[in-house]
């Protein structure tokens, strides 16, 4: 049976960046919330809240906030932060020994012999790789990915169980794939030969001449999914390609998952967008844009830098840059606060005007 693995303190405040006083030396395996903690274990308190924890656990060393007298609190050693959700990025990143994908490539992938491999690339069983495909060096594909041809993806790449790529897809470095996200699927791209009922209604907002048959044709995919470096996708995302240009996703963005990216949408760089959300086709997405779950974003708009949307907003129309959106449909976050403010008060109003109502009505009959 191996050893768990282990690190110092030193070695976390040094991953933190942080100070850290006491015996450094001490070796934990793995962090845990404070009255929970074991002897090899670093106990989570960085906020006074949590301190009266630590003597229900047996920790002897904790993560504590700046200016914490963790003598005081019956520790052995002490890291201090400032900011306990970067901290967390740090800590975690620590303890985490990343998925289990043996070096080299397993003798069950399929690998076409005209697809380029990096060196140091690990690559699991059952793993299909098609012609002209290039995986970067010291990438980890887990088993059962799917990369088709011409696809490229980018150095220390990590692509974790059963996700598809698809054909002539561009993955820069440091890419992050959850299991189950499928990237250059074809986009929902379809046509009538006459005008189509959505189109009529797109041009008198609800009003109908008539009905009559109507077929789709499909428009084919011909373009492909572009990513930047350093962009995680969720488990269960979905990417469509475009159909003559392609789809693009800017550096350091971070889709949640079961995300939906329609076909030739561009997202900027920085953005962070939660589970559910749904960008339809052409629509683009500017720099540090946050979209809360379920916000869904129309065809063919623009949505600016730094807008920030709560959670099942849907955005019907261009948003400028920093705006605060709320709602459905979506508008700024204080007057939807506002609105619904006074649709609480709407029965009082109502009762209001009943009684006035019946006021008038009396001094009537008295007259």
């Amino acid at each position: 049976m191996t050893e768990p693995h282990s690190v110092t303190i030193a070695d976390i405040a040094a991953a933190l960046g942080a100070r850290a006083e006491g015996d450094t030396s001490i070796r934990v395996t793995s962090a845990s919330e404070p009255g929970a903690a074991r002897a090899d274990q670093v106990a989570l308190a960085m906020d006074p809240k949590y301190a009266p924890g630590l003597a229900a656990g047996a920790a002897r060393a904790a993560v504590l906030w700046d200016g914490a007298d963790w003598q005081g609190l019956g520790l052995e050693a002490a890291v201090f932060v400032t900011r306990p959700r970067l901290a967390m990025a740090g800590l975690t990143r620590a303890f985490d020994p990343g998925p289990a994908i043996a070096p080299g490539i397993h003798p069950m992938a399929v690998i076409d012999p005209t697809a380029e491999i990096g060196d140091g690339a690990a690559i699991g069983p059952f793993v299909v790789i098609g012609p002209g495909a290039r995986i970067g060096a010291r990438a980890r594909i887990a088993a059962q990915v799917s990369v088709a041809e011409g696809a490229r993806i980018g150095d220390d790449a990590l692509i974790l169980q059963g996700a598809k790529i698809g054909a002539r897809v561009v993955i820069g470095a440091r890419f992050i794939c959850q299991p189950g996200a499928v990237i250059g699927g074809d986009g929902f791209s379809f046509v009538t030969p006459e005008k189509s009922g959505v189109e009529e209604i797109r041009e008198t907002l609800g009003q109908r001449a008539g009905f009559a048959q109507q077929h789709w044709t499909r428009i084919h995919s011909l373009g492909t999914v572009e990513i930047a470096d350093d962009v995680e996708i969720g488990a269960n995302a979905t990417i469509d390609r475009g159909t003559v240009k392609a789809t693009r996703i800017g550096r350091g963005s971070k889709l949640d998952n079961l995300v939906h990216v329609g076909h030739n949408v561009e997202i900027g760089e920085d953005c962070l967008l939660c589970g559910q959300v749904g960008i339809a086709g052409s629509s683009r997405i500017g720099d540090r844009v946050v979209l809360a779950g379920q916000c869904g974003v129309s065809d063919n708009i623009f949505v600016g830098d730094d807008v920030i949307a709560g959670g099942a907003t849907k955005i019907f129309t261009n948003a400028p840059a920093g705006r605060v959106l709320l709602g459905y449909p979506a508008i700024k976050m204080e007057s939807h606060v506002e609105a619904w403010k006074n649709i609480r008060r709407l029965s009082r109003l109502f009762a209001q005007v009943a009684e006035l109502k019946e006021a008038v009505t009396r001094l009537g009959q008295k007259d």
